[in-house]
């Protein structure tokens, strides 16, 4: 069912006139939601003293804002007042008002999935996310995360995506030129929303609707974004602050390109996907030796679980934050949640020093990718692994090795690396490839084998492994185990983590939810391994 949508540009402070004129609007339209794509409070270096009374009776509720709102970050800062509401009470200023977010991915009651970046990009933020909610700003793995959502039927960013106007017919003259960021066009490229907002000061722009290339992953069909600009309210030319249209976000894309379209102008800035022109993974080939190169992986399962509720995606807003400790530019790692080992099972470390590795794209296996995203991906995984190697070695002088496993299972929603360390004796004894294998014979599992299957592409079906490294080799070297099993097995995802309980000794510590901490000891660690971590911590130079 469709839902009427009213979206507005920059109100700058001016929210009481506006939200009188919403209510008579809502009145003759009964909107779903509204929208602030741009700045609601004035900017505090120039707000009046009437802007901050407004803001006052704001928060004390005696504004009405005739329904459900969102506002998005926009260029100005907010005012304190405001930062002291939200965090006060779950983003709400008031009734009907809620803060959208810096970076946000989230759906509506209506199933509308709504994607948001605000703020001005801000170059300085390069080791990571943006740490705080309310500044204007945002990083370049901000935008990254966002791609994780990988579908939207709203996006709203702060700034406009790099080569919009780009095969474009309609004119444009604005006062001051929106800044455009090749970010946010990448956002466009990865989740080719039905609609995306942005601001453009006391000029309205709105441009050709454009398609994305029929592809596998479009199931052949023409997704279609629309790009609208909005202007300021007031502004004096009256150019067009506010736009209303209506959504079904369960339409499916065209079967042709829509009349009066333009192909998109627009690709992704780091070519990890081909530019969004016909492409040849669109096409059903086969290679030298008879396969289909991408058609068999492109149908596996995603799982039930999108990217805003998995607790393996930055997109998803409930993630625990606290918890990461490094982000790259294709994965991120992060201590485990209710941890295996403790602070004193690796006495020369003194944290649990148990690991995931995760990427940033949300698929159930590294095979599910495409393949410069998959190559990238696994590149990066593995340098994470050295680098923990790398930083055992240091810490342990030799006395510790690693564990490293993976479960690859279609059904699963979005694939991880779990990393431990093993005292050293126990891999040249052979007892951490024993554990393994005895604990897979108990359970009537296939038979380890040991080989290296790399990023997994070549590999038809599911599979476990287990990376096991001897510090006195190099901190890339490995051996590999691999277990392959189809769905007459029913294999247990904390098959390594039972096998390492085992191993350790910790076998009352096998259920992860028997080993809760409180978020003050998760910090404590995290501090701990990231001080220890720091000068192996590549994403930081």
């Amino acid at each position: 069912m469709a839902s009427k949508i009213v979206v507005l540009g920059d109100v700058n402070g001016q929210f009481p006139a506006v939200f009188q004129k919403l209510t008579a609007l809502h009145a003759k339209n009964n909107f779903a939601f509204a929208l602030v794509a741009g700045n609601l409070f004035a900017h505090p270096a120039t707000a009046t003293s009437e802007d901050e009374s407004s803001v006052q009776s704001l928060i004390s509720g005696t504004i009405n804002v005739p329904f459900t709102t969102y506002f998005a970050l926009g260029s100005n800062p907010f005012p304190p007042s405001i930062i002291e509401k939200l965090e006060s009470s779950d983003d709400e200023v008031c009734q009907n008002l809620f803060f959208l977010g810096k970076r946000t991915t989230m759906k509506t009651s209506e199933g509308i999935r709504i994607v948001a970046l605000g703020g001005q990009l801000d170059p300085n933020i390069i080791a990571g996310t943006s740490k705080d909610k309310y500044p204007p700003y945002y990083g370049e793995t901000d935008a990254r995360i966002l791609r994780g959502a990988t579908t939207a039927d709203i996006l709203v960013t702060g700034q406009w995506p790099a080569g919009i106007r780009a095969r474009s017919r309609v004119e444009f003259n604005p006062e001051v030129e929106p800044q455009a960021q090749e970010c946010i066009a990448d956002l466009d490229v990865v989740l080719k929303p039905r609609y995306h907002f942005s601001t453009s000061g006391n000029t309205f722009y709105e441009r050709e609707p454009f398609f994305h290339a029929p592809s596998e992953d479009t199931d052949g069909l023409y997704p279609v974004t629309r790009f609208i600009s909005l202007a300021a309210y007031g502004n004096l030319s009256k150019q067009k602050w506010i736009y209303a249209f209506s959504i079904d976000p369960t339409v499916s894309n065209p079967l042709t390109a829509p009349s009066g379209s333009t192909g998109s102008p627009l690709s992704l800035s780091d070519k990890k996907r081909a530019a969004p022109a016909y492409r040849e993974s669109a096409l059903v080939y086969e290679d030298n030796r008879g396969r289909r190169p991408n058609k068999r992986r492109r149908g596996e399962t995603r799982g039930p679980v999108t990217a805003a509720e998995c607790f393996f995606c930055l997109a998803n807003e409930n993630i625990a934050t606290h918890l990461v400790t490094s982000i790259g530019e294709n994965s991120y790692m992060t201590t485990a949640k209710g941890p295996l080992p403790t602070s004193n099972t690796f006495p020369k470390l003194g944290f649990p020093c148990h690991l995931l590795i995760i990427p940033l794209e949300h698929l159930p296996t590294l095979a599910a990718m495409e393949e410069e995203d998959r190559h990238a991906t696994y590149a990066e995984m593995q340098k994470y692994r050295a680098s923990m190697n790398s930083m055992l070695n240091s810490l342990g002088g030799g006395e510790y090795g690693s564990v490293t496993w993976e479960v690859s299972k279609s059904s699963l929603p979005h694939t991880h690396w779990q990393y431990l360390p093993v005292p050293v004796d126990l891999i040249r004894k052979g007892l951490v490839e024993a554990a393994f294998k005895a604990l897979g014979e108990n359970l009537h599992y296939p038979v380890f084998k040991k080989e290296d299957v790399g990023d997994g592409f070549e590999e038809t079906g599911d599979f476990f492994r287990v990376l096991i490294w001897d510090p006195k080799d190099s901190v890339e070297k490995l051996t590999s185990l691999v277990m392959r099993f189809d769905e007459s097995i029913r294999f247990h995802n904390q098959f390594g983590r039972e096998v390492l309980a085992k191993l350790l000794r910790l076998d009352k510590r096998v259920d992860w939810h028997d080993c809760g901490q409180t978020q003050e000891e998760e910090e404590h660690n995290v501090a701990d391994f990231k001080g220890a971590f720091k000068e192996f911590d590549f994403t930081a130079e």
